[in-house]
């Protein structure tokens, strides 16, 4: 044994390393601004498109502008929303987090839309957690994709197998209503593409040469929406039904799966390419947004049960349009806003501690 020569002190410990849980707690929580901006975008197109539906039906140019954002509003929100749910596992804590900030809300709201849609027009309205009614669709969706987030990680052809699966949910009528399985299986591809997407993947389609691309890419959309928005039922952009409730064969369905797939993803790195990347006036908006989401189906719904457009003809006329779209961006807008996200965190962000048992 070796002794330690006189007047020799050991040399103090390193401190004992704190627990994994409270790992969360000194993470850099810093948001970045490209994926708020981009956020706050899309959820204005989104309102603006449903703002849309009533008033187009006169005008082959809104329904063209229709066509062209509903090809890439909500996939481009879905890649977004796979890129943020790389991390996700079964640890307590984010099946906590998926719980309280994603079925919550889908609970609160599909039931609140369909009390609404009780007192204002159909009393017979039957109210079921089952059948998402009008937007709610999207949180059970995401509920679904988040969860099996860590099967799509052993994969080892991730997209191409979201992807065959999207083509036979196409041609499968028989898929019934559930939780509008149907919509979740056509918009899986989005969600895993977005799982398998790195930093640099969006530092590539910002840069100078995508961007300027972008504008004849929209432009000759633009141009072919307008040609084919009398020719084409929008139910193809709702991806809630099979090919053969649109009336063709199953050949012809699967190449218009594809192809729509395909013009998505060109249309949503287009759009990605236009989002700035440095903080903006709207940037701390791209927090609220499952606020402005699940709100402005509100005032879509009041709109409706309230027959504006039947009462006030001059809304369908080319004024009238610029006037609902400027309408509902300010709404979505305030939606979006920090007041407004404190007070309906207690819906859409509920801590719930009360809930759940608490870490060993």
């Amino acid at each position: 044994m070796v002794h330690a020569p006189p007047g020799y002190q050991r040399a103090p410990l390193p401190p004992a390393k704190k627990p994994e849980l409270d790992a969360p707690k000194t993470l850099n929580t810093r948001r970045d601004a490209f994926f708020d901006n981009a956020k706050y975008l899309a959820i204005v197109l989104v309102a603006m498109a449903h703002s849309w539906e009533p008033v187009m039906d006169g005008s082959r140019a809104t329904r063209a502008l229709y066509m062209v954002v509903y090809t890439f509003h909500m996939p481009a929100f879905i890649v977004i929303s796979g890129y943020f749910s790389r991390t996700f596992d079964m640890r307590a804590d984010r099946l906590k987090r998926l719980v309280t900030g994603v079925a919550v809300p889908y609970v609160v709201f599909e039931v609140t839309y369909s009390l609404y849609e009780r007192w204002m027009s159909n009393p017979q309205h039957e109210i079921s957690l089952l059948d998402p009614f009008f937007l709610t669709w999207f949180l059970a969706a995401l509920f679904i994709w988040r969860l099996t987030t860590p099967l799509w990680k052993l994969v080892r052809w991730p997209v191409p197998v979201a992807l065959t699966m999207c083509v036979l949910a196409s041609v499968a009528p028989s898929i019934g209503p559930d939780f509008d399985f149907m919509r979740v299986l056509q918009f899986l591809p989005f969600f895993v593409l977005g799982l398998n997407l790195r930093p640099e993947h969006f530092a590539m389609v910002q840069r100078r040469a995508v961007r300027v691309a972008a504008v004849p890419v929209f432009a000759g959309a633009l141009l072919f929406a307008y040609w084919a928005s009398p020719r084409m039922s929008l139910r193809w952009f709702y991806r809630s039904f099979a090919v053969q409730e649109l009336a063709v064969s199953w050949w012809v369905g699967i190449l218009v799966t594809l192809a729509l797939f395909g013009c998505s993803l060109v249309l949503t790195a287009c759009f990605l390419a236009w989002v700035p990347r440095r903080r903006t006036w709207f940037t701390v908006l791209g927090a609220g947004t499952i606020c402005g989401y699940l709100l402005h189906g509100l005032l879509i719904k009041t709109i409706d049960y309230t027959g504006w457009f039947e009462k006030y003809h001059w809304l369908s006329e080319p004024l009238g349009e610029v006037v609902v779209t400027l309408s509902i961006v300010v709404a979505v807008t305030a939606f979006c806003t920090p007041p407004v996200r404190r007070v309906m965190r207690c819906v859409t962000e509920p801590e719930m501690n009360w809930a759940f048992r608490r870490p060993s």
